[in-house]
């Protein structure tokens, strides 16, 4: 449907800004109060479909058919500048940016030490991290930036180890993993990330079974080597995989312990009764909803929710309006940790869902249960007013720092 100039000026704009950054904003409210798909209008003036029903979510994310992830495509909705330059750096151009078959092809080769089984196995050395970094914490004393001395370096080595990245060449891969998020930078941060990788991969070739070993080794020996992946395509995968796995965890667990806190009764209810830990990594991961909206686009036309979204809309999967969608969880605005433990919808849905959602999980858990352990009377050093966040701007919402006492 061709919008004239006057209707697309009366569209909402979106995305909506945060007032607290621990949660959605409540400006999604009328966006979900109009129907399950509402069109929003763009920072660059394009249209897309808004989708913030559970049920229309879950369908048209399953419709891998009719609706593609690919992101250098025209009617691909993109969020804001920032975004735009992270898609013209390539970063998303394997897993997260293809559709099948190259997806299947790809997510079958990275699945194995993503299973439940391998996932679990990683218990005891997250758990000698955590204590390690808690440990770091407390010797620098007080205040001390959560986020720097804990959320940050904990999933940074928990990938490492997985990958089989030395995590003692941190700075060659965690520099320009936080530049690629700043859109003057992104282009120089994915070339950089992607020297820094394909040298690796070469030093791993040239000595195979050294050193730090993992996910990477065997990318190269069962696949990179049997010519069932590329090279360029082996960088980009450990590249996704080494970012999105950092600063997603990293994320959670600086916005999901103010959100603790600043609702003291929920950290005290889980200082009192450790075992509401699974429910509350359940619920921080709804309602923080990190992820602001998974973005699609149409490649047929899609009768959904009461209106027919054409070939080439731009669609938003909203995770704030699913996540805080009645039919998803009762009183949705509460933040309470005691509920029944149920998967939210912030690792996403249908063959695009997170491959390292029991991994996050893990260290979620590990996480929150020993700072809590750990630190009983953890409290923030200043007010949430002070703390320094991006207040969604469409991308990961995040606390560039979070100075704590205890």
């Amino acid at each position: 449907m061709t919008l004239s100039p006057a209707e697309r000026a009366s569209l909402p704009t979106y995305p909506i800004s945060r007032e607290c950054p621990y949660r959605p904003s409540t400006g999604h409210d009328p966006l979900m109060a109009s129907g399950p798909l509402t069109r929003v209008r763009l920072y660059n003036d394009r249209t897309a479909w808004l989708v913030t029903g559970v049920a229309e979510a879950r369908a048209l994310l399953s419709d891998y058919r009719r609706v593609s992830i690919r992101n250098r495509g025209p009617g691909y909705p993109l969020l804001n500048k920032e975004m735009e330059k992270v898609v013209d750096s390539g970063y998303a151009d394997v897993l997260f940016g293809v559709d099948p078959p190259e997806h299947t092809r790809q997510r079958q080769m990275i699945m194995p030490p993503f299973t439940l089984r391998r996932t679990a196995r990683l218990r005891p050395d997250i758990q000698q991290i955590v204590d390690e970094k808690l440990d770091a914490m407390e010797a620098h004393g007080k205040p001390a930036d959560l986020v720097t001395l804990f959320a940050q370096p904990v999933p940074s080595m928990v990938m490492s180890f997985l990958l089989g990245v030395p995590y003692e060449e941190n700075e060659q891969f965690e520099v320009p993993a936080h530049k690629l998020f700043v859109p003057e930078l992104a282009e120089e941060a994915t070339a950089e990330l992607g020297e820094y990788l394909d040298g690796l991969i070469g030093r791993k070739e040239a000595a195979p079974g050294q050193g730090r070993t993992g996910l990477l080794d065997d990318l190269i020996t069962g696949h990179l080597h049997k010519g069932e992946l590329t090279r360029d395509e082996l960088v980009h995968i450990a590249m996704s995989m080494l970012v999105a796995g950092t600063d997603t965890t990293t994320n959670v667990i600086s916005l999901g312990t103010l959100a603790l806190l600043d609702n003291r009764e929920q950290w005290e209810a889980l200082r009192d009764d450790i075992d509401l830990i699974p429910g509350a990594v359940e619920e921080i991961l709804r309602y923080v909803s990190l992820v602001e909206a998974f973005a699609r686009v149409a490649i047929e036309d899609i009768e959904v929710g009461g209106v027919t979204i054409q070939a080439g809309d731009g669609i938003l999967i909203s995770c704030a309006g699913v996540n805080f969608d009645e039919a998803w969880a009762a009183d949705p605005d509460a933040f309470d940790i005691r509920r029944p433990a149920r998967p939210s919808f912030s690792f996403s849905h249908g063959i695009h869902r997170c491959p390292g959602d029991n991994l996050a999980r893990l260290e979620l858990e590990i996480a929150f249960r020993t700072l809590v352990q750990r630190f009983p009377d953890l409290r923030p050093a200043v007010p949430i007013s002070e703390m320094e966040s991006n207040n969604n701007d469409g991308t990961l919402q995040r606390l560039y720092s979070f100075p704590v006492t205890w």
